[in-house]
């Protein structure tokens, strides 16, 4: 079964990603942001490494797609090859920040990739107000993330709700983090795993 943790910058998803392949002794996929030869150098010049980056986001999860289908285990994934294609990307095209001929280049590359992939058997989208990612941002102090405009994160948020206002490629279950903490509470992490066994059971009972 794949699981995928999906939101907005700070909105928690590595650290429910997390959490959950503890609980539920799922094996974990996380963004890979610590090694990202690009994500330094987008932060200080959008414009000059946006398609950079968006070129080594989708290969990256290409390829953990590839091998979470082949493992055959049950396996947790924070954020999908989806956000990066209808949130992101065209932000960043929308914004200027990335040319139209990349943008094209971009969205035909992966039109090609999803062909061959099969979406999340469950989605779990962490839904948050602005004001709250700018507190988690500020709280975990990454020194790249400083600069992050708070028009950037608006625009995102918008592109976020629509996306899955249709979303439509499998199961899933929306919780709302502006007034929950699943990293310090029990209670609060007790409730997100309610909800989510109650998911899976519906999709081994379909």
């Amino acid at each position: 079964m794949h699981i995928a943790v999906a939101g907005n910058i700070g909105a928690g998803k590595t650290t429910l990603t997390r959490l959950l392949s503890k609980h539920f002794g799922w094996n974990a996929h996380y963004e890979d942001v610590e090694t990202n030869p690009y994500l330094h150098s987008f932060y200080e010049d959008m414009q000059r490494w946006s398609f950079n980056l968006q070129i080594y986001f989708l290969n990256s999860r290409f390829r953990q797609i590839i091998k979470i289908r082949q493992s055959g285990k049950t396996v947790i994934q924070d954020r999908t090859i989806y956000e990066d294609a209808y949130i992101f990307a065209p932000n960043l095209h929308e914004m200027n920040l990335m040319t139209t001929r990349d943008f094209e280049n971009y969205s035909s590359l992966f039109e090609l990739m999803s062909s061959f992939i099969k979406p999340p058997d469950l989605l779990i989208y962490l839904k948050s107000s602005v004001p709250n990612l700018v507190n988690q941002i500020q709280r975990r102090g990454r020194e790249y993330e400083a600069s992050i405009r708070i028009d950037y994160l608006k625009k995102l948020e918008e592109r976020y709700e629509s996306w899955i206002g249709k979303y439509k490629l499998g199961k899933l279950l929306i919780i709302n983090v502006d007034d929950i903490n699943f990293e310090d509470s029990a209670e609060d992490l007790g409730m997100v795993i309610e909800k989510i066994q109650a998911e899976i059971h519906g999709l081994f009972g379909s």
